[in-house]
């Protein structure tokens, strides 16, 4: 999908919208929001842990990965707010809180994940700059697509995502050494940690069998609960074509989910992408008050503003991928 002429209209509308969230408080912190988050993600991490122990060498192991893998989404949630600077305001504590919930928490380099993520808020959707959508093991463009996996990638999509982690971890790993991350040696040391009292500890409690079984469970549901997080994201979305401004080029390319607060939660706050991305370091409890103010404003200025259900975002996102590799299936 490309982006018309109409939507690339000249001059920028981001600074009235802005004067109005500003106006309503809605980039003020929320700090007890956050004391209380954070301390629940702590509780849920150290629970889970705790559970994996005391249920020890039985096969109700398989329930506690399946626990630690929702606990462990959780957390990448949190590291995500602290890098867009929502829950502290300067960069310092953001970073420390950041290494702590996802170099030593999840084994996920923090410092990789702000480099990734911040290309993409810069150029969502676009195919040379955004990250998200280069050509991958998915495939979001006709030109990029070839293979097997292309060719049937939607009927693939929700399989791929129990790699999802294994991935994010491996390109973490990856990050350390091609000069992504600017404190290697910290974020290494970290990882490592991680990675070496992880499978410690399921080498000591559980049998080789249920050590198996435990780490195949746990990141596989870690990685499909990211996936469905981001994914209804963008996916299925225009493509920019870098003309467009500030305002419309992050509202044309984001879809909002609808739902009341388990969604919130889930989603952690995600779900409001469009005001996420014009707002990104607006703490996640405010989108929601957010919402209304910038689909009026929208409205107002003739910009579309998607919105849709969960199941729906879903099925768009998969019909994409599906027309994607309609061609593959002629051959």
């Amino acid at each position: 999908m490309t982006m018309t002429a109409e939507t690339r209209a000249a001059g920028s509308d981001f600074a009235e919208l802005g004067r109005r969230i500003n106006a309503a408080g809605l980039l003020r912190r929320r700090p007890a929001y956050y004391a209380v988050r954070l301390t629940a993600v702590t509780l849920a991490l150290i629970g889970g842990w705790a559970a994996f122990f005391l249920v020890g060498a039985s096969w109700w192991t398989v329930a506690v990965a399946v626990l630690l893998g929702v606990v462990f989404a959780q957390a990448a949630l949190v590291a995500h707010d602290l890098a867009h600077r929502q829950v502290f305001r300067t960069n310092k504590p953001s970073a420390r809180a950041g290494l702590i919930a996802g170099n030593l928490a999840i084994g996920m380099s923090y410092g990789y994940w702000m480099d990734k993520h911040t290309k993409h808020h810069a150029n969502p959707n676009h195919d040379d700059l955004d990250p998200d959508v280069g050509p991958g093991v998915l495939v979001w463009n006709r030109e990029d697509a070839q293979g097997f996996i292309a060719k049937y990638q939607a009927y693939l999509f929700f399989p791929l995502l129990t790699l999802l982690g294994l991935s994010l971890k491996r390109d973490s790993v990856r990050a350390l050494f091609d000069g992504t991350v600017k404190r290697p040696v910290l974020e290494g040391t970290l990882l490592a940690v991680h990675i070496a009292g992880y499978l410690a500890a399921l080498a000591l409690v559980l049998t080789p069998l249920q050590a198996l079984a435990f780490f195949v469970v746990h990141q596989a549901v870690f990685g499909v609960y990211l996936g469905m997080t981001f994914a209804p994201n963008h996916k299925g979305m225009p493509h920019p074509d870098g003309t467009e401004d500030f305002l419309r080029k992050q509202v044309l390319t984001s879809r909002n989910v609808r739902g009341g607060w388990f969604v919130d939660v889930a989603l952690g706050g995600l779900n409001y992408q469009i005001e996420h991305h014009l707002f990104p370091a607006m703490p996640s409890p405010n989108l929601r008050k957010a919402q209304p103010v910038v689909q009026r404003y929208c409205e107002e200025i003739g910009v579309s503003y998607e919105i849709t259900s969960l199941t729906e975002s879903y099925a768009q996102a998969l019909r994409h991928l599906h027309d994607v590799g309609a061609d593959l299936r002629k051959s």
